[in-house]
């Protein structure tokens, strides 16, 4: 059986792991944003939109913002904006006019190509102070996050 001390112990090193993660990601998500997508007048989500489309090719909309981890509503925002600047088109599904297909057009294919090296760049720039064993360290483990939280579960009963 656990005692409280060892309960609490786990939950303060959870709660540094959590905070921690969540500091890293938005230190990295702000960095790409001064960085790279900044000089091209891009919208993080702008950018995860287009990078979906991008590597779906031609894709509903409905998984674009699935995929995205952003609502359709805000998806039809974000694909009026990058539509009106001539990076991605819209089209109705041929078999169902309902839904909607999105493509990148040949400028949002260009501006894709040219932006995926710099974000590459920044990626090992993130990871430079990190060993290579430490980098596929945290790697492993933040997939094993993210492949618990995916897994229905139930809810933490509290004691």
């Amino acid at each position: 059986a656990r005692t409280p001390w060892r309960r609490a112990s786990s939950a303060m090193s959870a709660m540094a792991a959590v905070s921690n993660l969540y500091r890293a990601a938005s230190a990295i998500r702000n960095r790409f944003e001064r960085t790279v997508l900044a000089p091209q007048e891009l919208t993080w989500t702008g950018w995860v939109v287009l990078w979906v489309v991008w590597i779906w090719e031609d894709i509903e909309a409905r998984h674009v913002a699935a995929e995205a981890g952003i609502s359709k509503g805000t998806l039809t925002g974000v694909a009026s904006t990058l539509e009106r600047r001539g990076l991605l088109r819209r089209r109705t599904h041929p078999d169902d006019a309902r839904r909607v297909l999105l493509s990148l057009t040949p400028a949002g294919k260009r501006l894709m190509g040219n932006l995926f090296p710099l974000f590459n760049e920044q990626e090992v720039h993130i990871v430079q102070p990190l060993t290579g064993r430490e980098t596929q360290v945290l790697t492993t483990a933040l997939r094993k996050i993210v492949m618990g939280l995916e897994e229905p579960t139930e809810s933490p009963q509290t004691s």
